[in-house]
């Protein structure tokens, strides 16, 4: 069987190239299954939660009875009471029986089919139906429920959970399931808050009991070369694959998703789009750079639900805002709410103590939303694109004219204004300004390696040729110095010899315009404005 890339559903050996899980599977069998532990899978939309739940049905059937089913079964009106629910639930762990097709287990079918034309069940009937279920297993049960999402409104649901609670801290007396294990984007201390957001009840779970699950689920860049290396047994393209694999790690963070699109994108779109004359061309960094920028061009479910997930919590918007475009450093910690939502969401992560985005294609992915939003009512923008023809010679960027052009403009506009709104959003009105520039050819990110309140590095790839920027605010000119002998090291990292920084500068007595300095064989383009 031709096996793909796969974006859609969980992935399959035999269907799909993909990440080996055997070492993530023996993490969760040894360090929380065997131990019969109750734990929640929380992660990111398209983190790969299914996959691993389906492939952890396999790897634990040997030494257990894995029930596993999925709330998406479950239609809104199944959740209406407790009866309705359980007779739904019994329901659903039947088809999960059926399906292991295990021997020894009639009677355990027959039990919980009898169960059910009993009728009329509530919760504390089904639990005393389900310890003796487990009681009378021959094997220790695992319970794994998909998409526990879907049951995040209900109150039967929590209270559903409140009875596991129950029976867990009194297994010794009262058999239930050996190992309980929860999947879906939301914690369960979420799914409460969304039940009974009073202060009184904010934090009080039924599910305390959980083993935290610190099993890491992304991709490393190893962990995509092997699935790379697979790839290329087939093809024969001739890549450097660890190159490659680098390179999509950059700008995923390994976020399963994101590592499989860029590779679907590449193996089926480049060459077929002739962006690419074959597979060995397309199969490298400017192949991985243009099949992002075609990803982020299109919809997908995920970025819908970044945008959805950004306005439906404004305090989460504007700690994304910050971050981007102000550099500003937010100490991390869950026990703040819009934080640990953005960390839930998988658009946050903790870098050195602060808040970051996640990973390099969400940020980009947050320029462009934000972009879009300025745009509408955006001088700067339309300026911006007024100019456009100016600076696009030969198909090629003029980066240092762009620069002098932004320059006359930001001091003809920009002169008059409050000069804290410019400290603090000056970077944002040349990422404005720069944005339909290089709109539908070019990309940019923010370097978040070198980003603080005072500088932000951003990296402009255009045709295939990269152009770094340095944006920093004036802070005299031993600062100005040292800003200076940062780009040129960073352009060293990048092997470039031509680098460009941007200063805003507060001085009255400021000389504007724009220079060409020599820094150990490295050409600095310098504007101030």
């Amino acid at each position: 069987m031709k096996r793909r890339f796969n974006i859609t559903g969980s992935c399959n050996l035999q269907r799909h190239y993909m990440v080996k899980l055997d070492s993530r599977l023996k993490q969760i069998k040894e360090n929380y299954v065997d131990y019969g532990s109750y734990f929640v899978i929380n992660r990111g939309r398209q983190y790969g939660k299914t996959t691993t739940i389906r492939a952890l049905e396999e790897y634990l059937k040997d030494d257990y009875i894995v029930l596993s089913l999925d709330f998406q079964e479950l239609g809104t009106e199944e959740f209406a009471d407790e009866p309705t629910f359980v007779r739904s639930f019994t329901e659903v762990l039947i088809r999960a029986f059926q399906m292991n097709k295990l021997s020894g287990s009639e009677g355990l079918l027959k039990a919980l089919n009898e169960f059910i034309k009993k009728g009329d069940n509530g919760l504390k009937n089904l639990f005393v139906q389900l310890s003796a279920l487990c009681e009378n297993s021959p094997r220790p049960i695992v319970l794994m429920i998909d998409e526990v999402d879907s049951a995040s409104n209900n109150q039967v649901f929590v209270d559903f959970l409140a009875q596991l609670r129950s029976y867990y801290l009194k297994r010794d007396k009262m058999p239930i399931f050996h190992s309980v294990i929860l999947a879906g984007v939301y914690d369960i201390k979420n799914l409460k808050l969304k039940l009974r957001p009073d202060s009184e009840h904010q934090y009080n779970s039924p599910w305390n009991i959980a083993a935290k699950f610190k099993i890491d689920m992304s991709f490393s860049s190893e962990q995509i070369a092997s699935m790379l290396d697979e790839y290329e047994n087939d093809k024969h393209t001739g890549m450097d694959i660890q190159t490659v694999a680098d390179e999509i790690y950059q700008y995923t963070s390994g976020y399963p998703v994101l590592v499989s699109s860029i590779c679907k994108c590449i193996d089926e779109e480049l060459i077929e789009d002739g962006v690419f004359e074959d597979l060995k061309t397309a199969w490298t960094k400017d192949g991985v750079a243009v099949a992002v920028k075609l990803i982020l061009k299109d919809s997908s479910p995920l970025f819908e639900s970044l945008a959805k997930q950004l306005d439906t919590y404004a305090d989460l918007y504007k700690i994304v805002e910050d971050i981007i475009y102000c550099g500003k450093k937010i100490p991390f910690s869950l026990e703040e709410k819009s934080i640990s939502l953005g960390n839930m969401f998988g658009y946050l992560k903790e870098e050195n103590g602060h808040v970051a985005i996640a990973n390099r294609m969400f940020e980009m992915c947050l320029l462009n939303m934000f972009m879009a939003k300025e745009a509408i009512h955006s001088d700067v923008y339309a300026q911006g694109g007024s100019d456009r023809i100016d600076f696009i010679k030969d198909n090629m960027l003029d980066m240092e004219l762009v620069l002098k052009k932004f320059v006359e403009y930001f001091n003809e506009i920009c002169s008059q204004k409050d000069a804290k709104f410019i400290e603090k959003y000056g970077r944002k009105i040349f990422l404005i300004y720069l944005k339909p520039i290089i709109n539908g050819t070019g990309n940019y990110y923010i370097e978040a390696q070198t980003r603080d309140e005072r500088r932000t590095d951003v990296i402009v790839d255009y045709r295939g040729e990269q152009f770094i920027v340095e944006l920093k605010i004036w802070h005299g000119n031993e600062y100005n110095e040292r800003g200076e002998e940062q780009l040129t090291d960073y352009l060293e990292y990048y092997h470039k010899d031509k680098g460009y920084l941007l200063s805003f500068n507060f001085n009255k007595n400021k000389k504007i315009g724009v220079n060409e300095i020599e820094i150990r064989n490295k050409t600095i383009i310098e504007a101030v404005v």
